[in-house]
């Protein structure tokens, strides 16, 4: 009678314990990072921080040198790549990825890599999703390296990305690789844009406070997943800026 008692008193606990922590896991799930969600009005392709977004005439790159300006006007500043004193483009060195070809800079950075003229501080837009930071996101508190979750009504498919680069006040621009990710058979940033108000960015603010960084994807993708993000987009509430 002892045992049956002292058998039915350990199951008892095991099912308290198990319980405890089933309620444990479902509260961590509950707990989401802040975020809100914006339909972007249509989304070019950035290349920015690609080692071959930008070079001299007649090299093969990923966009034009015009888009290297400041709303893609000629008489802007240039911010697609790095400029000397005398507002020269500063070419990659023979150790480069594309030597002789300009080192094109985004605003989020590796800050781990202290030289400026190294192509591999800047995000790389052929390897990492990346959304630009507009003023609305930006008012809202969203910083550069925040994380992002993106989705796309029209492929329906969704992936994880960060705040790569700013400059354009819309944030209607997204990487080459993002777009690509998005089902999107795009091949560079000279023509290629979704014209159509169907790209979802969902922000994360102040959710990189450390500053990482990614050199590929599958990084990206990790740390996103670690911190509980989500790129389901089946019931979250949409809203024009």
């Amino acid at each position: 009678m002892f045992s049956r008692i002292f058998n039915y008193v350990l199951l008892l606990i095991a099912v308290a314990f198990a319980l405890s922590g089933a309620v444990a896991t479902l509260a961590q799930k509950g707990k989401q990072h802040p975020s809100f969600e914006v339909l972007t009005h249509r989304m070019d392709v950035d290349v920015d921080g690609a080692p071959n977004a930008y070079g001299p005439p007649g090299t093969q790159t990923l966009d034009i040198l015009l888009n290297a300006h400041y709303l893609n006007r000629a008489d802007n500043e240039i911010v697609g790549y790095l400029i000397d004193e005398q507002k020269r483009p500063i070419p990659q060195g023979p150790k480069d990825p594309f030597p002789g070809y300009y080192i094109s800079q985004t605003a989020f950075t590796d800050i781990e890599n202290q030289n400026q003229r190294d192509p591999r501080k800047y995000v790389d837009a052929r390897n990492i999703n990346y959304v630009v930071r507009g003023n609305a996101a930006r008012r809202r508190g969203v910083r550069v390296g925040d994380f992002a979750s993106v989705f796309s009504k029209r492929t329906r498919m969704g992936v994880f990305a960060i705040v790569g680069d700013t400059g354009n006040p819309t944030g209607d621009e997204g990487s080459l690789h993002l777009l690509r990710d998005l089902g999107y058979p795009f091949h560079d940033g000279k023509n290629d844009s979704v014209d159509q108000p169907e790209i979802v960015v969902r922000f994360y603010p102040n959710s990189n406070p450390k500053h990482q960084f990614f050199s590929t994807q599958s990084e990206l993708d990790e740390a996103a997943t670690k911190l509980g993000l989500s790129r389901d987009f089946s019931s979250a509430p949409i809203a024009n800026r």
